[in-house]
């Protein structure tokens, strides 16, 4: 049925205008949208600006601004690695492992996750080097390499987490035997044979492990433990023959009257199998 005229002409009014009116809006938001995509990308720049400064601190805050106004935005992720990056050269560590934690939980899947995890690694890595003796930091710094080795071992971060994560072992090992060298001056030779016995044990690649063999041949001699001590000079000049540290166990057991050999059924004697047949080290 048609419409009479006086009546279709107000409808196709109302329908152009609604045309327009929806046309405005869509317009609008297109505007609203670029409007707020320009100005995440100016507090971005500022942002940069402001590590060129090396003014990191403030760095953050931008990239943090960022992330708080516009957290829908792809300046948004952008702004948080970046953030990450501003607080760890601003030494602000438990920041730093906070942002990078969230960055890897709201892009699990992007090709910075290595980096956010190596950015947490180095925050930990760092308190290790000016704290010293902290070893809950060790230990999870080595969790966090031990992460980037297995799970990303072709990213570019991977390397040199390789290379810290033997570094702190090393330092764990040294601390055992910065333990153990207390022990043995005191004539404490037991404790001192348990934490000898650990290095050897459990960071058996480290650069520690010729003066533990050593040492443990110097408690085992002030034992009277003479098996014990000659296995031990046994591996050492099995393993690193070369070192000065078996050129002092060999100069020791000689004026014993005894010589490197593997004697005896302990623990260094299986390790001395082992050894022989390629399974250790």
């Amino acid at each position: 049925m048609l419409l009479p005229k006086s009546r279709a002409l107000p409808l196709i009014f109302v329908l152009i205008i609604l045309l327009f009116s929806s046309c405005s809006e869509s317009q609008n938001g297109l505007e609203s949208s670029v409007s707020e995509d320009k100005a995440a990308e100016e507090i971005f720049n500022s942002g940069e600006k402001e590590i060129l400064r090396k003014r990191y601190g403030d760095a953050a805050e931008k990239f943090k601004e960022v992330e708080r106004l516009y957290p829908y935005s792809d300046w948004s992720k952008r702004a948080l690695i970046m953030q990450v990056y501003a607080l760890h050269k601003d030494q602000a560590y438990e920041n730093v492992v906070s942002a990078a934690n969230r960055f890897i939980e709201f892009h699990p899947n992007d090709k910075d996750v290595p980096y956010a995890y190596y950015l947490i690694g180095l925050s930990y890595y760092d308190q290790v080097l000016e704290i010293g003796r902290d070893q809950k930091l060790t230990q999870e710094a080595l969790a966090v390499f031990k992460l980037i080795i297995e799970e990303y071992p072709n990213s570019e971060y991977a390397l040199n987490s390789q290379i810290k994560f033997d570094f702190l072992r090393d330092h764990l090992a040294s601390k055992e035997m910065e333990v153990g060298r207390y022990y043995l001056k005191r004539a404490h030779f037991v404790p001192a044979i348990n934490r000898f016995r650990r290095v050897i044990e459990d960071f058996s690649t480290t650069s520690q492990v010729p003066e533990a063999l050593h040492r443990l041949v110097e408690a085992n001699l002030s034992l009277g433990l003479i098996d014990e001590a000659q296995t031990a000079g046994a591996i050492l000049g099995y393993n690193y023959k070369s070192t000065e540290w078996y050129e002092r166990t060999f100069e020791l057991l000689k004026s014993e009257g005894l010589k490197p050999k593997s004697s005896g059924n302990s623990w260094l004697s299986q390790i001395y199998r082992q050894v022989i047949k390629g399974q250790w080290l």
